[in-house]
């Protein structure tokens, strides 16, 4: 019987929210701890990418977090950013956040309404002389640039920060009859924590294929997915399998 899940993200910051409906519909516990951690780049590590933002004439941002990160590796590396750099962001919440670091004004600061880096190809497009540096984890794929490519922009990847597993709590029980992973770096904490968990202790959600053959490959089954046409989010594939296993 399922008892208690783990989500590998942080808690929602509303109560309202699908793990929330989880909780009530079927009498479990979702817990949320984060398996992984990020740290930034030093300024050497950086250096031996030869890149100087500098020489780029607009940023790309994917998240808070590469905002954070391109800044402080600035003011490390001592580097002004000038007036005139433009920001290219995914979303307006992350081109909001840009306003902690600069004078916001609309006609530096891009961003997709929906969530898509498709969506900023016209503007990118009205500046043909525009030279592109992205921010980047260590662990990326190129899908992205590769798509950037694909419409003949070409975009500088920058890596600033890193993932890395987390360290489980030495007092904090691990007694999950579902663990849900976002990430192939997720299944690499589990594997670093608890390289005694054996496959059938607990059962294994997980979002996207590259965490789904990230779990195959330390031999654990993953048996609950998402996304797929039937259940877009993890929320509804575990309900799913509550469901199916009632």
């Amino acid at each position: 019987m399922i008892k208690k899940i783990l989500v590998s993200q942080p808690r929602p910051q509303s109560d309202r929210n699908p793990y929330a409906d989880l909780e009530k519909r079927y009498g479990v516990q979702c817990d949320f701890q984060q398996l992984i951690s990020v740290e930034g780049l030093n300024a050497h590590e950086f250096r031996q990418q030869r890149i100087n933002p500098l020489d780029y004439t607009a940023v790309l941002f994917n998240s808070r977090l590469a905002i954070d990160h391109f800044f402080r590796l600035c003011e490390e590396m001592r580097l002004s950013i000038p007036d005139t750099m433009h920001y290219y962001c995914i979303s307006e919440a992350v081109g909001n956040y840009l306003q902690k670091y600069i004078q916001y004004r609309k006609r530096k600061v891009f961003f997709s309404e929906n969530n898509r880096f498709e969506d900023l190809l016209p503007a990118m497009n009205r500046r043909p002389q525009e030279k592109y540096m992205m921010v980047l984890s260590e662990a990326h794929n190129s899908d992205v640039i590769n798509m950037f490519a694909g419409h003949k922009i070409t975009i500088q990847p920058a890596v600033m920060y890193r993932t890395i597993p987390a360290t489980w709590p030495k007092e904090q029980p691990f007694d999950y009859d579902i663990v849900a992973l976002f990430t192939p770096m997720g299944v690499a904490a589990i594997q670093k924590n608890f390289p005694k968990l054996k496959p059938d202790q607990c059962h294994f959600a997980c979002f996207g294929a590259n965490t789904q053959q990230a779990l195959v490959n330390a031999g654990y089954k993953a048996e609950i997915v998402a996304p797929t046409p039937e259940c877009p989010s993890i929320p509804t594939a575990i309900a799913n399998y509550l469901e199916q296993n009632a």
